[in-house]
């Protein structure tokens, strides 16, 4: 794998004038975030190599390089999901090839079921620890010590002082803005009312299909992370109604221009 990073890496550098200062991860119904960066290069996937292609509906399956901002960022617009058939290594290769570009930031969005009683539709949650519930990990396998190390600390996942920046950013804005623990699964199925119940009894505060994986590897790459969920249906008893994809889609986009200023703001002062 660490070839294929340098092949894919070695491509896009070659490509990019200046160094990138963040990576950011855009999720289902948010790759709209683009439209505030502006864009020197957009990249399709298809043309980097050892890449895999994003077949979900909402992700556009493109990287952006630009300025977002006063900095150079990386956007992914589309993300690989463990349900598409893809290993955990495809899934999080990206972080991979992030690292290998010298990125040492890492901001991730998604949209997400909640759990919490207080939660509603369209609410903005700061991801502050994740309960991985997938059924591999992406660490699974023969350390690469070039990569990082065999048991990576998870004792302080997400990056404080960017989530107490962010709780500043929100209130300066009138934005609402929670915190929580986030579980990740393997999908594709939503999730049922029993585990919306097991999951709130775990610990969890939301529940989504993504993200887990590529923290796991962002921490292993020693990159300091900070994620965001939108709300975008409920598994609160009383709460729960039939969901679609497009459902989830239609209320991430319209909630996303709060996210996207959060994000801008915390990415222009970390």
């Amino acid at each position: 794998m660490f070839e294929q990073i340098l092949q894919a890496s070695s491509y896009l550098q070659s490509r990019f004038k200046d160094p990138i200062h963040a990576g950011i991860i855009l999720g289902s119904g948010l790759g709209n975030l683009a439209s505030e960066i502006q864009i020197e290069i957009t990249i399709p996937y298809s043309e980097i190599p050892n890449f895999p292609i994003s077949t979900v509906a909402g992700h556009k399956g493109q990287l952006i390089y630009g300025t977002l901002g006063s900095k150079k960022v990386l956007a992914m617009q589309g993300r690989f999901h463990y349900y598409e058939g893809y290993t955990m290594q495809q899934v999080t290769f990206p972080v991979r090839v992030m690292k290998a570009l010298g990125i040492k930031n890492l901001i991730i969005s998604n949209a997400a079921g909640g759990m919490h009683q207080d939660f509603e539709i369209g609410e903005l949650m700061v991801i502050r620890d994740h309960i991985n519930l997938f059924p591999e990990n992406p660490l699974h396998g023969k350390n690469d010590v070039k990569l990082g190390v065999r048991f990576p600390d998870m004792s302080a996942t997400y990056h404080q002082p960017w989530i107490d920046k962010a709780f500043e950013i929100a209130k300066k804005n009138g934005i609402q803005l929670s915190k929580g623990v986030y579980a990740g699964v393997s999908g594709p199925t939503l999730e049922t009312p029993a585990e919306y119940k097991m999951l709130k009894i775990i610990g969890a505060d939301a529940v989504g299909m993504s993200t887990v994986p590529e923290v796991i590897v962002a921490i292993h790459s020693g990159l300091k992370v900070f994620a965001i969920s939108i709300i975008t249906d409920l598994g609160v008893e009383g709460k729960i109604v039939k969901v679609t994809h497009e459902d989830v889609v239609r209320v991430a986009a319209a909630q996303e221009p709060k996210m996207t200023l959060i994000i801008k703001e915390l990415i222009d002062v970390i």
